[in-house]
């Protein structure tokens, strides 16, 4: 093997729309020494910082897991720039970037952002996770790691070592939002202030959260703040009858939802299950507020529980309304204090750095085999 200093392997990163700490993972690895082409979707976001980085960026939409264009295209740039390893971050890119490396000398990574949906049973699993030429599958939980690991068939198990975890990790100088002055939404300055953002999809638990908030009825300086795309009948009813309807703020689809969550006491993913490292909480966290979650994915692995958060279990609604009201009656300096722990705990435990780092050993330890 190389020594740290010249390991300078030719990475093929293949993504689409790359948030903020996956982007700023793949610059940090090019800045210590790999040579990073990366496919992402054309106009995405940070393809310009990419190429300042010094990475060759080759705009291509991925269409679906079945993309022959793609395919076409993922192969040829192999060859033509002799690639080593394939870094693939979803589900279409592992897909067909699988497909189109088919007999080329090169490793393969591929990313698992969630919990469930994979199975020994389904076909597609074994066209992306569980397909034997990936080498590695960086996990972003451990929850999602013990999924992978625990899945078998007629009792065969893929080797566990196969599957590793890697925190997605994050900087405090990402989050430097101002926070929203909640009293153009009616909110009193001395409320207490509980926020969430979502999309009203089954798994994300919201209707649990309007059902655990009505349980604050006798907090009459509770209100509850959402944000997303939570337009759905049942849930817009939920509300309407709510005997604290007052108080419940829906605010739509939002493009400063950080700076709004900033401006809150506590920010809560009420999620039923099939987490991974969820992004909101993270950015709450970022700022300083203190978040309650459930034990779903990897959601728990974020917080010490009592110190820099709450956990509850999933789908209770009562144990998620005793959070709240257990928060409801701390003082305002005792619930600063848990958020800065919260804060701290991003920094000594989920750092962009680590993830550079452990993500550069990864692609050490396969090309050195």
């Amino acid at each position: 093997m190389k020594k740290t200093a010249d390991f300078s392997p030719h990475i093929l990163a293949v993504t689409g729309f790359s948030d903020i700490a996956e982007a700023h993972m793949f610059i940090g690895l090019a800045q210590r020494g790999c040579k990073i082409s990366i496919i992402s979707e054309p106009g995405a976001k940070f393809n310009e910082a990419f190429a300042a980085a010094g990475m060759d960026v080759i705009p291509l939409k991925i269409k679906g897991r079945f993309d022959r264009a793609a395919r076409t295209r993922i192969r040829a740039l192999c060859i033509e720039k002799k690639i080593q390893l394939v870094h693939a971050m979803n589900n279409r890119a592992v897909a067909n970037a699988l497909a189109a490396t088919r007999g080329l000398k090169v490793r393969f990574i591929a990313y698992r952002g969630i919990e469930g949906n994979d199975s020994y049973w389904d076909p597609l699993s074994w066209q992306t996770y569980l397909h034997p030429r990936v080498d590695r599958v960086i996990c972003v939980a451990d929850a999602i790691r013990r999924f992978l690991v625990g899945l078998s068939l007629l009792g065969y198990r893929q080797p566990a070592s196969k599957f590793i975890t890697i925190y997605k990790g994050h900087d405090l100088a990402w989050y430097n939002q101002p926070r929203t002055d909640l009293t153009e939404f009616g909110i009193p300055q001395e409320a207490f202030v509980i926020g969430s953002v979502a999309n009203d999809r089954p798994r994300k638990g919201i209707p649990l959260l309007v059902e655990a908030f009505n349980q604050l009825s006798a907090l009459p300086q509770a209100h509850l703040v959402l944000v997303g795309s939570m337009e759905s009948p049942a849930l817009q009813q939920q509300i309407t009858a709510s005997p604290v309807a007052e108080r419940i703020h829906y605010l739509g689809q939002r493009q400063d939802a950080p700076s709004l969550m900033s401006a809150c006491d506590v920010y809560v993913l009420p999620a039923i299950k099939r987490e991974g490292l969820p992004k909101t909480v993270i950015e709450a966290m970022a700022y300083g507020r203190v978040p309650v979650v459930t034990a779903s994915g990897g959601s728990p692995e974020l917080i010490e529980e009592g110190i820099s958060g709450l956990i509850v279990p999933p789908g209770d609604v009562h144990a998620l309304s005793q959070s709240l009201l257990k928060l409801a009656s701390m003082s305002a300096n005792e619930r600063e204090q848990m958020g800065l722990a919260a804060q701290q705990r991003l920094v000594k435990c989920f750092h962009t750095q680590d993830t550079v780092t452990k993500t550069r050993q990864v692609y050490q330890e396969l090309l050195a085999l």
